[in-house]
């Protein structure tokens, strides 16, 4: 498992004292205003002076640059915070985690795919699950359809919604 995750990018500068424009790659922006401290991929950390919310977008003040010149300097640079950092709450994962998680049925174990990718719907995250014959299939992330999650088993157990997966051949 990384302990280091992503968290945003720089995408620009923000006045002329040295701050930046984060891209917030989070559930939230405000989630991202919540560290002193993230990292660059080589691990190198970042100290944070402040960050505040500006329509979905974060500006935040890295310490050590002063300057727009600074600035431009660590322009498209992604900043990683450490999962240590984070206390997540009881059933929530980092996507990063679930990504990869062989996806099999919690009754019969039979295996339905892998799951690709988490998108966000608003109401409740919908998980992408390719199949081996390449077939991607939708489940929603709520507790009737996803009954276990075992990050570190590799596997998420579901009782698909009737129907789903009606297409899909055995896979063995």
């Amino acid at each position: 498992m990384n302990k280091l995750l992503e968290a945003g990018k720089i995408v620009s500068v923000f006045g002329l004292k040295g701050e930046v424009k984060v891209q917030p790659w989070c559930d939230t922006p405000d989630f991202l205003c919540e560290f002193d401290r993230l990292y660059y991929k080589s691990g190198t950390p970042v100290d944070i002076e402040r960050a505040r919310v500006q329509k979905n977008i974060v500006v935040m003040k890295i310490k050590g640059i002063d300057s727009v010149e600074e600035a431009q300097k660590i322009r498209n640079r992604v900043l990683y915070l450490d999962r240590d950092d984070v206390e997540l709450d009881e059933d929530t994962y980092f996507v990063q985690d679930l990504i990869g998680l062989k996806v099999i049925d919690l009754d019969s174990g039979r295996e339905y795919g892998t799951l690709t990718e988490v998108s966000e719907t608003g109401a409740n995250d919908v998980y992408h699950i390719k199949s081996a014959d390449g077939k991607m299939y939708y489940i929603p992330a709520i507790p009737s359809v996803v009954a276990e999650t075992d990050v570190e088993g590799g596997v998420m157990k579901i009782t698909p919604l009737e129907g789903l997966f009606d297409d899909a051949e055995e896979i063995r």
